[in-house]
């Protein structure tokens, strides 16, 4: 019995994920980083720190160092909260948008270089093997609170 899978598995999400990122920065976005995808992606359309720190699996303080970072590289902004004076809601700049828009299309092409390796229905199979093995668990974002301390 192999235990290679838990590593093969992270390897290929790495190969994605460090391809995708030096695209990015070719593309015009050099400052982010794979914790910033997941921070963008789970700001959604919008939320308070502090939910966004419950998404990312993180603390408060945690997620607003994100915010606080990706405010800063232009990413993030911080509005005012309709319904609470005292709050802030997170959101995507166009910047933002444009960031995860191009990560998109990359993971596109860096989908086809893997399909025109291994043939298309290898990927196809492969893909839809993972979402089988993987039904009963939602899609998550939380990977920076799962991976840290």
């Amino acid at each position: 019995m192999s235990t290679d899978l838990p590593l093969l598995l992270l390897q290929g999400f790495r190969v994605l994920i460090d391809g995708l990122h030096a695209e990015l920065a070719r593309q015009g976005h050099p400052d982010v980083r794979p914790v910033h995808g997941f921070v963008l992606q789970a700001v959604a359309d919008g939320c308070p720190a502090v939910e966004l720190g419950r998404r990312l699996g993180v603390t408060k303080q945690a997620a607003a160092k994100h915010v606080e970072a990706l405010e800063g590289l232009g990413y993030l902004r911080r509005d005012p909260d309709p319904r609470d004076a005292r709050a802030r809601i997170v959101r995507r700049t166009e910047r933002g948008e444009d960031c995860l828009r191009r990560s998109a299309g990359i993971l596109g092409d860096l989908r086809a270089g893997w399909a025109a390796a291994l043939g298309p229905d290898r990927v196809d199979d492969l893909e839809r093997d993972l979402r089988t093995v993987t039904a009963d668990a939602p899609p998550r974002v939380d990977v920076p609170g799962w991976l840290g301390p």
